[in-house]
């Protein structure tokens, strides 16, 4: 996560009093909702201080100049401090005092401040990046001008100065942690180290007029003053050749020389210190269950299983006579399937996919996210490695949601899984859920901009589901796309958990997943390389969908005429990202309201 800096310790110390003082007396249920969501509030002004690159991220622009040194020694003192000055105000309200939304917010607060605590435990400033996420990835998308980073005024070109300022500090902490990561037995796998060097390497460049965060400097709105627009070239050029290429040389040179010949041949994270007990701290992080390895394993190994047998009747259906495999291998590589020329044309693909659900979404919802929404290309620094993904819209508007798709070579791009990647990323996936979650000034705005996996991936997957009732996959290569998706999340939990747990090798792990699915070997070899970066995360989407479909057959079966799906829908959302015990419980409630 992204995170920094606090408030005032005074201010801080005596709201707590107050609060204190206002939990412990005979207050009415009203007040202490007063009470508690006052100290809702205080809590998100003092983590947007401590997290300023997630305030950007929200739309809260008070601390762009600001790039933290979250993996420093003083930062982690100060972040252990800030959580456990919450939890103790936490625990000093009483649950029974409290309306039944407060409630939810103070179960999914508590949660949040245990979980945040025992992270500490597991030592992550350590590996402080992999291939897949780190801050040598985020200010790219910063600095490029493409990313949630204004530059709009001359304030915000400053503004992005003390970032690059920042970034060499960091850099330099890094390099002094995972030199300590060395020696204590903390390092990444070999595998994911070398996919590192290169995206450090891209920074490295001859110039800072070919670097990507010159770009804001050709985009420099017309309107500015001539002196600034001198002021700020000088200057931007100055930060990158004297700070961003050295600093991403030395990090280079680190990797490359001092790190890579001492990172591991293990997959797994039970192959580092404490990695046993992080991988059951990472699920109940990622699934927000108590759910166990070898039961989730399992769980895998069934619904593989019965995706397998749905893919063999539309094999059938289509007239298909070789098996699963051959059928996989038919479908990457022959021709028809690659019916795109140009990017856009790509583009337009999604573009009519979101027309062609139109119709059917106000079947299945009765409020819908009034935030913008777009469909762009990945950017070319990381399209060569990143995958489709939905960027959050800021909760003022503006910025727009958006879907991004990789399409480094549209004449290769497979049109199978177009819809159901659609409605996963973006609606009424991601875009819906997270929209109208950030849209409901109701709740408070720790909520607003939460974020748990098994419930946001789990609601993503979900509403690939939903196909037929959208007007998709009438295509049955469409169809057979999304139970490749699917088939996608169930391989996850079985290959996840055999990594870290029942020493699969990274090898075992690719071949396991090219046989059950329609990859190919570098898509596979990417996949579980992620999982092996990213332990847990994985099992999110599966165990999210498989809880919000059973509820949904649950309310089915008790509410008979009286269920309504679009209601059903509508109050899965409302409330945003919460822990599925908290999701079960709230939704139970609203079954019997129904009755």
């Amino acid at each position: 996560m992204i995170k920094y800096l606090t408030g005032s310790c005074l201010a801080i110390t005596t709201f707590f009093a107050a609060c204190n003082n206002a939990a412990s007396s005979s207050s009415s249920a009203g007040n202490d909702s007063a009470a508690i969501n006052r100290m809702f509030a205080n809590y998100w002004e003092d983590r947007m201080k401590l997290y300023p690159l997630e305030a950007t991220s929200n739309g809260d622009n008070r601390y762009n100049d600001i790039l933290q040194n979250d993996i420093s020694v003083a930062f982690i003192n100060q972040a252990k401090s800030f959580y456990s000055r919450y939890a103790d105000s936490i625990n000093s309200f009483k649950r029974d005092n409290l309306s039944s939304n407060d409630r939810i917010s103070y179960d999914i607060f508590k949660r949040e401040m245990a979980m945040q605590l025992e992270a500490f435990n597991f030592h992550d400033e350590l590996t402080p990046f992999n291939q897949f996420w780190g801050l040598h990835l985020t200010i790219g998308q910063l600095g490029s001008g493409e990313g949630n980073q204004p530059f709009k005024t001359v304030k915000d070109y400053d503004n992005f100065l003390g970032r690059i300022h920042g970034f060499s500090t960091w850099a330099d902490t890094a390099i002094e942690n995972m030199k300590r990561g060395m020696a204590q037995g903390y390092v990444l796998p070999r595998s994911l180290v070398v996919k590192i060097i290169p995206q450090l390497r891209s920074f490295v460049t001859a110039d800072a007029k070919t670097n990507l965060l010159f770009g804001p400097v050709d985009k420099i709105p017309a309107e500015f003053s001539a002196p600034d627009k001198e002021r700020l070239t000088a200057a931007y050029t100055k930060a990158i050749d004297n700070e961003v290429i050295p600093t991403f040389k030395k990090l280079t040179e680190f990797v490359e020389k001092t790190y890579l010949p001492q990172s591991r041949n293990s997959s797994g994270v039970d192959s580092i210190p404490n990695g046993t007990a992080k991988y059951q701290y990472l699920i109940r992080q990622w699934t927000t269950t108590n759910n166990q390895p070898n039961d989730i394993y399992e769980t895998g190994l069934k619904e593989v299983a019965r995706i397998s047998a749905e893919m063999e009747k539309i094999k059938t259906a289509v007239g298909f006579t070789g098996d699963l495999k051959a059928f996989f291998h038919y479908i990457l590589t022959d021709p028809k399937f690659n019916i795109y020329n140009t990017p856009e044309e790509v583009l337009a693909g999604f573009r009519a996919i979101q027309a062609k659900e139109e119709p059917f979404l106000k079947k299945l919802f009765n409020h819908f996210p009034s935030t913008k929404f777009e469909i762009r290309r990945t950017e070319a620094f990381r399209e060569a490695s990143a995958s489709a993904e939905y960027n959050q819209a800021t909760a003022d508007g503006s910025r727009p949601g958006i879907f991004y798709t990789p399409i480094p070579n549209a004449k290769k791009f497979n049109y199978t899984g177009m819809e159901t990647l659609f409605a996963h990323e973006a609606i009424p996936g991601h875009h819906y859920q997270i929209s109208l979650q950030q849209e409901n000034k109701s709740l408070p705005r720790f909520r607003r901009f939460s974020w748990y996996g098994a419930y946001g991936e789990g609601w993503a997957l979900y509403t690939e589901s939903l196909g037929s009732e959208l007007g998709l996959y009438t295509d049955p290569f469409q169809k057979m796309g999304n139970l490749g998706d699917e088939m996608h999340r169930a391989i996850r939990l079985v290959v996840d958990v055999a990594l870290h747990t029942k020493g699969w090798s990274r090898e075992k792990a690719i071949a396991y997943m090219m046989a059950n699915e329609q990859i190919d070997e570098a898509g596979a070899t990417a996949e579980i390389e992620r999982y092996m970066a990213i332990p847990g995360q994985a099992l999110s989407y599966k165990t999210g969908a498989l809880k919000i479909r059973e509820l949904r057959a649950r309310y089915e079966k008790q509410l008979g005429a009286k269920f309504s799906i679009a209601a059903f829908h509508d109050e899965i959302l409302k409330d945003g990202c919460m822990p599925l015990d908290v999701l079960e419980q709230k939704m139970d409630a609203w079954a019997a309201a129904q009755k």
